[in-house]
């Protein structure tokens, strides 16, 4: 092996373990209640217009 392709495959690695950090980061279940927060916000600002519509 030459240093171009241990520098290619440390840098996938590298790429890899990051992208591993981010989606163990984004998934934790301490953050679950923080990501789910917007999606229920939004589906209570609709009901509450479709309250005042009727």
């Amino acid at each position: 092996m030459n240093w171009e392709q241990i520098a290619y495959v440390a840098f996938t690695i590298m790429l890899a373990l990051v992208m591993a950090g981010i989606i163990l980061y984004y998934y934790n279940p301490k953050r679950k209640k923080k990501v789910e927060e917007p999606k229920f916000r939004m589906l209570d600002k609709d009901e509450e217009e479709q309250e005042h519509q009727r």
